[in-house]
């Protein structure tokens, strides 16, 4: 008996259409805002608000609202924060999905709305990405004037990416709460809800593309910090790729000091792409024998995957390399391996098409059997700045990292060493070879 398919609080199905995939983003998060507070609290938090224990957050979507002039309008959703009695902060919510772009005179019409209804902000989401904090990315617009409210923007991929390291490195304590951001997190992440659609890397993409190449890159460029921004956020698109082809919640592993300080973490991407020309991140897919190490190099316009693993430590050496050889059946023969003896910085290397003719061809002279080793896969990075340009940078790394996985990483298992046996007590082998004495006399009679 077939149970179908597995029942989603917010389905995918069913979605005609631009305006109705905005619509069901535009309830989804809010709804999920005023369940998941944790969550609630690092949204709200980019643009300065404070949510307190006791603090109560309310979402409507199309709410209806008038200018000065009497005009009426309704935004796509808002949000209100009260503490006790006092709103303590709300804010028109204007959403766009897809490639459509955010308007000047929509953002207009709804700032003047909020200036004339007492409403301190307005929050545009979309996937066009800010040019550097407190800009945004439509033309024309004022992002904070003296007398009227506040107007903030957001990424789709940057509140996805908060989600994310929300349900999986900080933990949803309730755990009702964490399924429902899960949930939130599968919907906007499915390519049927229209909503993630990360296509370009910026307009300094060119520019810094062949600065890196040439080596005459500044850190104080903010073209520079720009690309480092939709670097980090190409990396949760990725991860996001992974967990729609795999079914698994795949996570961008960041280090505790990044995760704390967001500020250390584009200074660390900034600093490398300057210095040695590099961008870098890390994936972890859940049940895998290691991270996929992500590097792209500009200066030599190369991807390279790579993950580590530890090799058998009860087998010869030949043996430990055929142990590996053999579970890279899928692998492309380009496939390079490099093997680590104990306690030694310096490995052998050599190709999987090699290995497969003579598995000693990474093998040091003395033949010490490898205890560790890293798989690299190198493929050409695409040089164009969107998606609809081939080939296109963004493109070239999401299906490097896919392929990677499907071909070398998900056939792969971790060495576990045989369970110890128990040696039998010398009292039992004396015993057993008199009954086998006895036995063998009883068989001569």
């Amino acid at each position: 008996m077939s149970h179908g398919e597995t029942a989603r609080l917010i389905p995918v199905s069913g979605i005609k259409g631009r305006k109705e995939a905005e619509d069901r983003a535009t309830s989804a998060l809010l709804a999920v805002m005023t369940v998941v507070r944790p969550f609630a609290s690092v949204i709200l938090g980019m643009f300065g608000v404070r949510i307190g224990k006791r603090a109560q957050i309310e979402a409507f979507v199309q709410p209806e609202c008038e200018t000065s002039d009497g005009t009426s309008l309704r935004p796509d959703g808002l949000i209100r924060v009260s503490q006790g009695k006092k709103v303590a902060f709300e804010a028109y919510v204007e959403v766009k999905t897809g490639a459509a772009p955010l308007r000047l005179d929509q953002l207009t019409a709804y700032i003047e709305a909020a200036k004339a209804n007492y409403v301190p902000a307005v929050i545009s989401i979309s996937n066009e990405i800010a040019p550097s904090p407190g800009v945004h990315p439509t033309e024309g617009i004022r992002v904070r004037g003296r007398t009227g409210p506040d107007l903030h923007h957001v990424s789709w991929a940057k509140i996805v990416s908060k989600a994310i390291k929300e349900h999986h490195h900080r933990g949803i304590e309730d755990p009702e709460q964490a399924w429902i951001l899960g949930e939130l997190i599968r919907y906007l992440t499915h390519p049927n809800s229209g909503v993630v659609d990360f296509s370009d890397m910026g307009t300094g993409w060119v520019s810094v593309r062949d600065g890196a190449f040439e080596d005459r890159l500044s850190k104080r460029d903010p073209a520079v910090a720009d690309v480092c921004q939709r670097w980090d956020q190409l990396l949760s698109v990725t991860a996001m790729r992974l967990s729609v082809d795999t079914g698994s919640d795949t996570i961008e592993v960041i280090p505790k000091t990044h995760q704390q300080d967001s500020r250390l973490r584009s200074k660390g991407f900034i600093d490398s792409l300057c210095e040695t020309g590099i961008l870098s991140g890390e994936l972890r897919v859940p049940d895998t024998v290691g991270d996929i190490e992500l590097e792209v190099n500009l200066r030599a316009r190369r991807i390279t995957l790579s993950t580590r693993l530890r090799a058998p430590d009860d087998r010869t050496a030949r043996a430990r390399v055929v142990w590996l050889v053999r579970q890279l059946r899928n692998a492309p023969e380009s496939l390079l391996v490099d093997a680590f003896p104990k306690a030694t910085k310096s490995p052998v290397t050599a190709s999987l098409a090699e290995l497969r003719e003579d598995p000693l061809a990474c093998l040091s002279l003395d033949k010490k059997p490898p205890a560790r080793f890293i798989l690299r896969l190198h493929s050409q990075m695409g040089t164009s700045r969107a998606t609809k340009r081939t080939p296109g940078f963004i493109d070239s790394v999401i299906d490097a990292t896919v392929t990677y996985y499907a071909e070398v990483l998900q056939g792969l298992q971790t060495f576990v060493p045989k369970a110890p046996p128990i040696s039998p007590p010398a009292s039992s082998k004396s015993d057993d070879e008199s009954t086998d004495a006895i036995d063998g006399d009883e068989s001569c009679n």
